[in-house]
């Protein structure tokens, strides 16, 4: 696989967890680490300014995603 198609897997397994789990992976549970680091440095890469054009669209859709799905905190 190139590393267009792993980026791309990952991008798919990312945007699967929170339509099917509503909310973004957590770095406190262990079998979700692995997204969570990919969300962590493709972030990093992005504030960084190295990302990709055609990666950085996606990423912004996936960003888009992710705050729709947000946890509001019931207490406020």
């Amino acid at each position: 696989m190139t590393q267009d198609e792993l980026w791309m897997a990952q991008y798919n397994e990312y945007a699967a967890f929170i339509k099917t789990n509503h909310r973004c992976p957590s770095k406190h549970h262990i079998e979700e680490h692995k997204l969570y680091s990919w969300w962590k440095h493709s972030r990093k890469l992005l504030n960084a300014g190295t990302m990709k054009d055609d990666r950085e669209e996606k990423f912004k859709e996936l960003i888009a995603l992710a705050e729709a799905n947000r946890h509001v905190n019931q207490f406020r």
